[in-house]
């Protein structure tokens, strides 16, 4: 969505845009990261990214990815590009923070980013990523909507595969809009009956900290407290219709490994002083058949790229400007290091408890509550873009000979990827037919 809106703005005001892709199709979190129950606000981020990018100026260069294809010095210093916006996105998901965790990925440890990219590609013929099993008693070490995304889908896989196994035959989305309870009692049985634990997501916080809800900056006591109230409210619901468990004030602090495989998890109880979760003296272990880390996703790192802990280490944080590059800026989430298309809701209008109840599929407008959050994050995007813009235009414009150069160049790796030039008609050939 960012880097669509900066290429638009750029190419609206005459300037030729290159667009790097890694992916043949150019739609990043919308695509691979907002589960495909969003169908109508994918569909409408998709149309709209197309437009931006089908814009005369703009040249789009995809499986391209920056640090792996083409060097991040060689982008920024050879090619001959007045100015370079990073908008590669927070693709990286935070490591589960116990010693050794990584030892034991794809053996019983599953990081989000990945098992959302399967959950959305699964049903297509051609898909050949990496795949998962969804496991009942699956432990979800998270606190923020990706995680309760994580926990719907473990939800709805699990129920469906047990209605299954009873010859009832029920489509995904049917179960995400109208909830687990509803379609059981369509078939007369309770949640009981299926003979599911259920997932639980541990959490550090208390639940009522849970960064859905924002609190207003200035916030008095009493409104404070409305706010918390309403994040449990929130999510109350949200464990109602989707039958999951959230474990508060608690943090992970040792594995539980049996045959070479994570088996489960040692937690340490926490309070909460000065807002802060603070660890105790208590623990206690919870066992499982899979454990998923979902407790955020932050850039890649990208040699060249200077970082200052997870984040790039950026100078300006309005324009995303490093030190040693003025001519480089940085927008969306490589920027925010937040991977959540609703993370830019913060950055722009305050929005309402209704809309994220619609856009986690609790209440009664869904479609109009996506649009408006969409909406939000599409305007702080836009905002950002015109200042990106707006300074790039200030740089030093580059001579005919070195444009032509760099057209030559542009041309060459369009050419050594396959793509014909023609934006449309590229995205007709690498959709997949049976993409949701």
């Amino acid at each position: 969505m960012a880097g669509a809106e900066i290429a638009g703005a750029l190419a609206d005001g005459g300037a030729d845009v290159v667009v790097f892709e890694q992916n043949p199709r150019p739609y990043g979190k919308i695509e691979d990261g907002l589960p495909r129950w969003h169908v109508a606000l994918r569909r409408k981020e998709y149309g709209a990214i197309t437009r931006h990018l089908s814009k005369p100026g703009v040249h789009y260069v995809p499986h391209t990815q920056v640090g792996r294809d083409v060097s991040f010095a060689e982008l920024v210093n050879d090619w001959g590009f007045s100015g370079v916006v990073l908008a590669n996105g927070a693709w990286r998901d935070r490591t589960l923070p116990v010693e050794g965790a990584d030892d034991y990925i794809d053996k019983g440890l599953v990081y989000q980013n990945p098992f959302v990219i399967w959950f959305n590609h699964m049903n297509e013929a051609a898909y050949d990523g990496q795949t998962f099993d969804v496991h009942d008693g699956t432990i979800v070490v998270g606190g923020g909507l990706a995680s309760i995304d994580v926990a719907k889908i473990l939800m709805l896989e699990t129920t469906r595969a047990k209605l299954a196994e009873r010859g009832i035959e029920v489509a995904m989305l049917d179960l995400e809009v109208k909830g687990i309870p509803k379609i059981l009692e369509r078939h007369e049985l309770a949640f009981e009956d299926l003979g599911l634990e259920g997932c639980t997501i541990y959490y550090r916080r208390d639940i009522e900290d849970m960064p859905l809800a924002e609190i207003p900056k200035g916030a008095d006591a009493a409104r404070t407290k409305k706010v918390r109230a309403s994040r449990r409210k929130l999510l109350e619901k949200a464990m109602g219709k989707y039958r999951f468990s959230i474990e508060p004030l608690c943090m992970p602090d040792g594995l539980i490994v049996e045959d070479d495989r994570l088996a489960g998890l040692r937690f340490r109880r926490t309070k909460m002083e000065n807002g802060r979760p603070v660890p105790t003296d208590e623990t206690f272990e919870r066992r499982g058949p899979q454990v998923i880390s979902s407790i955020g996703s932050i850039p890649l790192a990208i040699e060249g790229i200077p970082m200052k802990g997870d984040l790039i280490d950026f100078v300006d944080w309005d324009l995303g400007r490093l030190a040693q590059y003025p001519s480089v800026f940085a927008t969306g989430n490589v920027a925010t290091g937040k991977g959540n298309i609703v993370a830019s809701r913060k950055h722009a209008k305050a929005l309402s408890l209704v809309l994220l109840e619609a856009f986690l599929g609790l209440g009664e407008d869904r479609h109009a509550g996506e649009e408006k959050l969409a909406d939000a994050a599409r305007e702080a995007a836009r905002e950002r873009a015109a200042g990106i813009s707006a300074e790039i235009q200030r740089q030093p414009a580059i001579d005919a000979a070195t444009l032509e150069a760099l057209r030559r160049r542009v041309a060459g790796r369009q050419q050594e990827v396959g793509y014909t030039g023609d934006f449309g008609s590229w995205i007709e050939k690498v959709t997949p037919p049976d993409l949701e």
